[in-house]
């Protein structure tokens, strides 16, 4: 895995700022009892420091990007250390005058390695916050600032966002916002080749076999036509360059101290899913992402055999599709996919952008 992944992009930097997943739904799937040991995909920490409110008894956060790692520590040693007003302004979901200083406060708590990661890239992160400084978020911004003004006012994004019933909020986009330029930049700006250069990466489409603008248009019309749309947080901060008052799970009120009391239940883990297995499995559940989007079959089938086998029986997985069909359940008979919750997860999920949600549960030993 290490030299069809790690060997065609580059890891050394903040690829994701946020987690583009739903953490509400990941919560719903995995549904586990208190003191259950998780497995984590790390990206960007949100969901993995959401886990928390479940009240593990540990959480494992695994990342091949030693970066990402770096960034989900930085959130934790803010929850962990500072009230949660001065955390929203700190990261980026308020304003703030004085980061550089906040970030001294948290700076000892860090890492070495965190630490010299930070106090290198201090000047790119300070003035908006860290959570807008990842690729796919300076992606998003650029279709914010460049594309979407050729489109539709703010005024326009307003409407769309505010309040409505389900039939005026079709009505509204069929109407006012469904036009040409709408399907045609659309189209242009979220091609294989652009997201490739300027999003993701270009060995993430390797195993893409559809039309991703065509994907994108149809996923997102989906969900612009729906109430969801409304509160959706992913889609507030493509649309306008910040999530408002749409909050994160692991950032909001009720949330804040439960997560505060839990952090030290965290272990980063450097490296693939199934080597944190053989060092810390095996695992009552697992947020395991999107990781298999990047894999070709012969991969995806090894893999999914060695994650199997680090699954306590009962034990559930959730990931997502996003342009590349995988299923663990065809993979390992020990699996069985949850039908009924994976349809109601799908409806609600706010990653629109998303194929699928995918819960799957091991069988217990006969």
């Amino acid at each position: 895995m290490s030299e069809v992944i790690t060997e065609k992009a580059a890891f050394d930097f903040i690829r994701y700022a946020n987690v583009w997943e739903d953490a509400h739904s990941l919560l719903s799937g995995l549904n586990v009892n208190k003191d259950a040991k998780l497995l984590s995909i790390a990206s960007a920490g949100d969901n993995t420091l959401s886990l928390l409110t479940l009240e593990p008894k540990m959480v494992v956060a695994v990342d091949i990007n030693p970066v990402q790692l770096y960034l989900t520590e930085l959130k934790m040693r803010c929850i962990q250390c500072l009230d949660r007003e001065v955390t929203l302004a700190f990261l980026g979901f308020r304003a703030c005058e004085n980061r550089k200083e906040t970030y001294q406060k948290v700076r000892s708590h860090l890492s070495k390695e965190a630490q010299q990661y930070f106090d290198q890239t201090i000047e790119n992160w300070a003035q908006q916050g860290i959570i807008h400084t990842g690729k796919f978020e300076k992606y998003f911004q650029l279709f914010k600032k460049r594309i979407l003004p050729l489109i539709h006012s703010q005024k326009t994004v307003k409407q769309l966002l505010t309040e409505k019933t389900e039939l005026e909020q079709s009505a509204f986009y069929q109407k006012h916002w469904n036009n040409w330029r709408w399907r045609g930049l659309v189209k242009f700006f979220f091609s294989s080749t652009v997201m490739g250069k300027l999003g993701r990466d270009p060995a993430f489409f390797n195993e893409v076999k559809i039309n991703v603008s065509e994907y994108i248009l149809r996923k997102s019309a989906q969900q612009f036509e729906s109430k969801n749309s409304q509160h959706n947080p992913f889609l507030r901060y493509i649309l306008t360059g910040s999530f408002g008052d749409t909050l994160p799970h692991y950032l909001q009120e009720q949330n804040y101290p439960i997560i505060k009391s839990q952090i030290h239940k965290i272990v980063l883990f450097q490296g693939f899913a199934e080597d944190a297995i053989e060092t810390h499995g095996p695992f009552h559940g697992m947020n395991l992402s999107n990781i298999f989007e990047y894999m070709d079959r012969t991969l995806f089938e090894q893999t999914a055999t060695k994650l199997c086998e680090g699954l306590y029986p009962a034990g559930k997985l959730v990931y997502w599709n996003l342009m590349v069909p995988r299923r663990m359940s065809q993979i390992c008979p020990e699996l069985k996919e949850d039908s009924e919750m994976i349809y109601h997860l799908n409806k609600s999920d706010h990653g629109f952008f998303y194929n699928s949600i995918v819960v799957d549960q091991k069988k217990n030993a006969e």
